[in-house]
């Protein structure tokens, strides 16, 4: 009995170690997605409705010799559905995830895409040029390059080609 105490013991204590690096490394990138309420429920409605409140946007951000660049995973859309907004020091990606479902035949067994509006913020580490800052969306990755900046900057939104 003692063995079984111990070994779930060091079972907890793995699972709790998880939850903190994960909860470390990627409480950023959780993101919450709403969904708004339509009258008439169509098969992408009624999929938005029971889809995941919560969702990962996980980001990359490195620094090379003149920009900041930023890359976000965030497939199923498209270039026009998003927003970039760059102020002083924060990266701001807005969009709408929506459902692309053409048939209402079927069901779900598991479900873990989010669906709805979304906002993501990341904190830049030093200045950047708004002004020059480019956006690019390819395979699900959204690519932001922000230049560093040599001069004061003012807020900017930035087109996604």
């Amino acid at each position: 009995m003692n063995q079984i105490s111990q070994e779930l013991n060091r079972a907890w204590e793995n699972i709790a170690e998880g939850w903190r690096h994960l909860t470390e490394r990627a409480s950023d990138a959780l993101t919450r997605f709403t969904a708004e309420r339509q009258e008439i429920e169509s098969p992408g409605a009624l999929v938005e409705r029971y889809a995941p409140r919560w969702g990962l946007l996980v980001a990359e951000l490195r620094e090379d010799h003149d920009a900041i660049i930023v890359k976000l995973e965030i497939p199923g859309m498209e270039p026009a559905q998003f927003d970039v907004d760059v102020i002083d020091d924060i990266l701001i990606v807005r969009g709408e995830k929506r459902v692309e479902r053409s048939e209402a035949r079927g069901r779900y067994h598991i479900m873990e895409c989010a669906y709805g509006h979304f906002e993501r913020t990341i904190r830049l580490p030093l200045p950047v040029d708004g002004t020059r800052t480019r956006a690019r969306y390819r395979y699900g990755v959204l690519t932001i390059t922000l230049p560093k900046l040599t001069t004061e900057s003012e807020h900017r939104r930035v087109k996604v080609e």
